[in-house]
């Protein structure tokens, strides 16, 4: 298994929007970035995810989604963003799917989510016409992003640790890759 990791330069994440709404014009993958990178749900939770568990009325997201984690049978529930907030509303709003239909799912007409290997394939895709194709990200590497970006605006280890379901911050701090130049910016930017 090829190991996946965030993306760390804002500028990236933006360009990769930019390229779901303007180029693509496809708000569901969209929305799949972005939830993606808003919580710390793994691409079998997010594929999971039926209309009924972002709104309770077809059109106004809800204040936070709470699910079972497939991996950890535990109860997960996050608090949703203001950019996710718009980024589910304005998908319902163009789409109109119905109340019990998955969130992502298949052009294939069999009313079933997206595979994990077709959320990988947009993935790709996206950041190849972005120009981050030789990045290695994957579905699990928005998971990392939204790990990272925390940590990097100052979030408690230990806070980061409990939304990623890890025992240890040395557990929390590889998963997100934090590398020397990232260790080496704390140390110039306290600047004693």
């Amino acid at each position: 298994m090829t190991t996946t990791y965030p993306l760390k330069n804002r500028e990236d994440i933006e360009e990769v929007k930019d390229y779901f709404l303007k180029v693509e014009k496809n708000k569901r993958n969209y929305l799949l970035f972005m939830i993606g990178i808003s919580s710390a749900l793994r691409i079998s939770d997010i594929l999971s995810l039926k209309v009924r568990d972002l709104t309770d009325d077809g059109r106004r997201a809800k204040e936070s989604i709470v699910l079972q984690e497939k991996k950890t049978k535990k109860t997960k529930r996050f608090a949703i963003s203001p950019n996710l907030r718009r980024s589910i509303e304005s998908y319902l709003a163009e789409y109109k799917p119905n109340f019990h239909d998955y969130v992502f799912i298949s052009r294939q007409g069999n009313q079933q989510p997206i595979s994990r290997y077709r959320a990988l394939q947009i993935l790709a895709r996206a950041l190849e016409e972005c120009g981050l194709g030789h990045l290695p990200f994957g579905t699990h590497g928005m998971r990392k992003t939204f790990a990272f970006h925390l940590w990097k605006q100052g979030t408690d280890i230990t806070y980061i640790m409990r939304l990623l379901n890890h025992s240890s911050p040395r557990e929390t701090l590889a998963y997100i890759t934090v590398e020397q130049d990232e260790l080496d910016e704390i140390y110039v930017n306290l600047n004693l």
